[in-house]
């Protein structure tokens, strides 16, 4: 008998899919931080026309590091993206019912993360 909290997930693809969570997180976090221009780019005033934000300042670029770190970053989603969606579980799941199991995935994923937070 399972309980109603149960999960109808496999402990993998939700670990999968939690981890895929954390990295689009830490992802959108580390990009906050960054200049605005991957490469080096003269800023503008915000009364030129180019801009509803008002100034922007000039962008030094980002270093060779960042670069690599967002690389990194990128290749660890497309990675987690592809093992939440090749994995076996959807082929269990019918046709019709996919897209609302997969949005309850992301909703647990999502649930698991916030108490594991809160427990911190």
């Amino acid at each position: 008998m399972t309980t109603p909290d149960a999960s109808p997930f496999p402990d993998d693809l939700l670990k999968f899919q939690e981890q895929l969570y954390r990295a689009h997180v830490d992802h959108r976090a580390f990009l906050a931080g960054l200049p605005w221009s991957v490469e080096p780019m003269k800023g503008w005033a915000g009364g030129e026309g180019y801009s509803h934000r008002g100034d922007v300042p000039d962008s030094p670029g980002w270093s060779q590091e960042e670069q690599e770190t967002v690389d990194r970053m990128w290749k660890e989603i497309r990675e987690l993206s592809i093992a939440v969606v090749d994995h076996p579980h959807w082929a269990t799941v019918s046709r019709e019912e996919v897209v609302a199991a997969r949005m309850d995935l992301k909703k647990r994923a999502r649930l698991l993360i916030s108490a594991s937070a809160e427990a911190a």
